[in-house]
């Protein structure tokens, strides 16, 4: 068995200032992004667009702006209503203690895509165009926040056999029984395995709201699966049909990313 390293979640201190790891995870998710999408105005189908005005890296930035407020005001909201609604609602002014911890990513989807939507219509946009163009640019960020988890000792997974060779011990757990690494699995899936499905099938053009729906079905998937071999939270534990909450909260998004390709598709013909 393997044992977690046990690394020290502030990465830096300066005086009274701490820099968390899982914060820089944040600020690499970010700079992935502006790189990504720079690299995205490079080539076709925006190459175009871009010599027409339609799209630039000044407003690539500006998006970032408003992806940054939507991903973590709705990821924070989304921890608080999702995971933990009747505490919260009684402790209404502990939902802005964002440093105590708790960011959801469905809830932080639903945020950016509020902002984006809000983006896109003082852009003048359609709101699936923005959508479409930020997607493949998404999934190195989740893959940055799964390495901010594993760094954490946190989201660690459920029991595995000591039979399997990289089963790991998270002492932060409260037990010595080995698990899954789990943070690692979602790193690998939805982190490297989505954004190379992403970034292929972006690379030629396609009908509005493919991009999206191949997202949200790809992420949905993947967390699915691999919420299977995470341990659920302890307040919550297996819901309906033995299923997590964050596998419940995958099924909407496969659902609307079906909707999408298969919209997308009668667009074409």
């Amino acid at each position: 068995m393997l044992m977690h390293p046990q690394w020290d979640p502030v990465a830096l201190s300066i005086g009274p200032l701490s820099i968390h790891w899982y914060g820089i995870s944040y600020l690499i998710a970010f700079a992935l992004f502006l790189f990504l999408a720079n690299r995205r105005l490079k080539s076709e189908p925006y190459l175009s667009a871009v010599q027409s005005g339609q799209w630039s890296f000044a407003k690539v930035e500006d998006l970032l702006f408003f992806g940054v407020i939507g991903v973590i005001l709705g990821g924070r909201l989304g921890y608080c209503f999702f995971y933990k609604p009747f505490f919260y609602l009684d402790h209404l002014e502990q939902v802005l203690y964002i440093w105590q911890g708790g960011m959801s990513f469905h809830g932080g989807m639903i945020g950016v895509v509020l902002a984006m939507a809000i983006w896109a219509r003082r852009q003048g946009k359609s709101w699936l165009e923005v959508t479409d163009f930020i997607a493949p640019c998404v999934p190195t960020g989740l893959a940055s926040g799964r390495v901010g988890n594993f760094i954490n000792g946190e989201l660690w997974g459920r029991q595995a056999s000591e039979q399997l060779p990289w089963a790991m011990v998270f002492p932060q757990s409260g037990t010595w029984v080995p698990r899954h690494p789990s943070q690692i699995y979602q790193f690998l899936l939805e982190g490297v395995l989505l954004f190379i499905v992403l970034w292929l099938f972006a690379k030629k053009k396609r009908p509005l709201g493919a991009v999206s729906g191949v997202f949200l079905v790809g992420y949905g998937l993947c967390r699915f699966g691999a919420e299977y071999f995470r341990e659920p939270d302890a307040f919550l534990g297996l819901l309906a049909a033995g299923l997590s909450m964050g596998q419940w909260l995958c099924v909407p998004m496969v659902l609307l990313g079906c909707f999408f390709l298969l919209t997308s598709r009668q667009k074409s013909t």
